[in-house]
């Protein structure tokens, strides 16, 4: 007897080019021109790009030098993190006036479980679109959506028609849609799994597909269990109102190479000290502290210490950090450190996926979307 899943209905709302697009929002001589957010500069880094700048291959995490040079026209602004931060509670608070289901990812994205709303509304799509629609009306910037059964394939969703799109994959179409699918379309596929699974001759959804789960498992470890059900529409995370948080972290990137642990003390510091104000602003501690070293030729190196005991203080986190960075010689000059902690007093022993066997094929009701 196949599985029949939980005809589950999720918007996953993602706005477009969040921070160029309020950029371009507040200051119309940006508006239709190509522009990043970020560093110009020979350190700089693109936090993100709008879909002007993107035609012209800049993208974000990209090196400010290198989008310059894709696109010598391209305008760099200085991001206003309070700006964006005050734009996404307005678009928030759209949101829970349909579901309080509301799972938010980051400033510009979110998933919704509307299966049942407080508008009363059967249909998903219609209710993503009056959401896109509000959130035009009443902010002035605009939102794709993604409709679907589950968070993952509502996700890949609303990439699909982007900017200022919605897709909507019912029930009786997810196998075929995610058949169907380039493998590096799969949220958490990234390139280089993508290229492995090219290499096996793993192109499609449908080539996945193929595959049985043990040889998943053999060619990616614990994630090859992940894909096999991914690509059968089986992924029943449910929409999580109150996240919790795995870790908090604070990095900085510098102008110049740093060659000496001396320089990096006094960074490191700095960095500390915004790590003790976060946790205090989250009221979390954590025990496992890890630093981050980013090396000149873009390498990266981490170096872990679990503590007996929760820590929120900078003091504490100072000292551990330094006896990571002397933990080993440094290889080459260093352009960016971070502190983070994890293993936060907030997490709770994670929950098993429901499924039931692996073996089984999964079948969906057909029902109105």
């Amino acid at each position: 007897m196949p599985d029949i899943l939980p005809n589950r209905k999720i918007i996953h709302v993602d706005m477009d080019a969040f921070y160029a697009s309020v950029e371009q929002m507040d200051n119309p001589e940006l508006r239709g021109k190509p522009l990043a957010v970020g560093g110009s500069g020979r350190r700089g880094v693109v936090g993100a790009a709008s879909y002007e700048a993107r035609k012209f291959g800049v993208r974000s995490a990209m090196s400010g030098a290198l989008a310059k040079l894709n696109c010598p026209q391209l305008i760099f602004v200085r991001p206003r993190f309070e700006r964006y931060s005050e734009i996404s509670k307005k678009v928030r608070k759209i949101f829970f006036d349909y579901t309080e289901l509301v799972e938010p990812l980051s400033m510009d994205e979110a998933y919704l479980d509307v299966t049942e709303n407080k508008k009363g509304n059967p249909s998903a799509s219609l209710i993503a679109k009056e959401i896109r629609q509000r959130i035009f009306d009443e902010v002035g910037l605009t939102a794709s959506a993604g409709i679907s059964i589950n968070k993952f394939v509502a996700k890949i969703a609303s990439d699909y028609n982007k900017p200022n799109g919605q897709k909507t994959v019912p029930p009786e179409e997810v196998l075929e849609f995610l058949e169907a699918l380039d493998v590096r379309k799969f949220f958490g596929i990234g390139k280089v799994t993508a290229e492995k699974m090219y290499q096996l001759g793993i192109f499609t959804g449908k080539d996945l597909k193929s595959k049985d789960i043990d040889y998943l498992g053999e060619k990616f470890g614990k994630s090859g269990r992940y894909y096999y059900y991914a690509v059968r529409g089986i992924h029943n995370s449910e929409v999580k109102p109150h996240r919790i948080r795995k870790s908090l972290a604070a990095e900085r990137t510098f102008n110049e190479n740093l060659s000496s642990e001396v320089f990096m003390l006094e960074k490191l510091e700095k960095i500390a000290e915004e790590v003790e104000k976060r946790l205090k602003k989250s009221s979390v501690a954590g025990k496992t502290i890890t630093l981050k070293i980013k090396y000149s030729d873009f390498s990266l190196q981490t170096r872990s210490k679990t503590l007996p005991y929760f820590v929120s203080d900078k003091a504490i986190i100072l000292e551990t950090a330094k006896s990571l960075l002397y933990q080993e010689k440094m290889k080459d000059s260093v352009r960016l450190l971070g502190i983070s902690l994890s293993n936060l007093n907030t997490d709770k022993p994670s929950s098993k996926a429901l499924i039931k066997d692996k073996e089984s094929v999964s079948v969906q009701l057909k029902f109105d979307f």
